[in-house]
This record gives structure tokens, C-alpha cells and sequence, in this order.
């Protein structure tokens, strides 16, 4: 009894989760996960949205900086890089050039997210909420498509 109690329950999970094809409802948030230095244009730029693309929901994460003095924390720069990966909703992880930014793509990347590395946070907002506004199916595969 307890056996078929649990595949049932293993089946409801399933079909509740489904494979991941029945994309973005309407109204769902997607996270933007950026580096300190790009941080500040980032959240600007999306708030000149009013925090939209499309019909999703945007916000920006602001990660805390992993630089100083020309060097990098090459564990803080691993944390903040996983803590995007852990994030269901995360479609993009924008990064400053610098020492840890190579750390952190291969992270981000082996998670299908896109990672853009950049200097102006803004542009990179705009291609982002440009690629959120097209196909929202799957706002990750959207962004990855497009601007990753």
C-alpha cells in the first residue's frame, strides 16, 4: 500500500511539473542577476520598463562585488554565480570584465543561462528585455537564443 501510495504521488509530481514545455504563465517573474559594478544601470533600465517585458514580471539581482584592488575572490565570484544557478526563475547573469569573470561563466553556463559580460549594464538590460519581449515560451531558451 505504501508503495503505490508513493507512485502516486511520484505521478502527480510529474505531471505537475510537466517537462518544462508548457512555458511562462502569464504574469511570472524572471530574475536578472548582475554584478555590483552593473547593477545600478541595470535596475534603471528595467525600471523604465516598469519592471516588464512582455507579459513577465522582471527583476534585477544584484550580486555583491567580488573585486578589489585588481584581484578577485574567486569563491565569492563561485557563490555568486551558484546562487544564480540555484534560481529557477534566472534567465541572464550579467558580468563586468575583470578577474573572476571567466570563473563564473562556466559556471553559469553549464546551467543553460545566458551570461553576457559587459561594461554598460543598460545594454546589456536592453538586449535581455529586447529577447524577453519575442518568444515567452521560455523566457530562459529566449535570452540563451538570443543574447547568450
Amino acid at each position: 500500500m505504501a508503495r503505490a501510495s508513493a507512485l502516486a504521488l511520484l505521478a502527480l509530481t510529474l505531471v505537475a511539473v510537466g517537462c518544462g514545455g508548457g512555458g511562462a504563465s502569464a504574469g511570472a517573474e524572471v530574475s536578472i542577476y548582475a554584478t555590483a559594478p552593473l547593477c545600478a544601470e541595470a535596475q534603471t533600465e528595467v525600471k523604465g520598463t516598469g519592471g516588464k517585458a512582455a507579459d513577465l514580471r522582471v527583476r534585477v539581482v544584484c550580486l555583491p562585488p567580488v573585486e578589489a584592488g585588481g584581484g578577485a575572490d574567486l569563491a565569492a565570484a563561485g557563490r555568486n554565480a551558484r546562487r544564480a544557478t540555484e534560481d529557477s526563475t534566472a534567465v541572464a547573469y550579467v558580468e563586468a570584465p575583470g578577474p573572476a569573470a571567466e570563473f563564473s561563466r562556466s559556471i553559469v553556463e553549464a546551467a543553460r543561462i545566458a551570461w553576457i559580460q559587459t561594461s554598460s549594464g543598460s545594454q546589456a538590460m536592453k538586449r535581455i528585455l529586447s529577447a524577453l519581449e519575442g518568444d515567452s515560451s521560455s523566457p530562459r531558451q529566449a535570452v540563451l537564443d538570443e543574447v547568450g
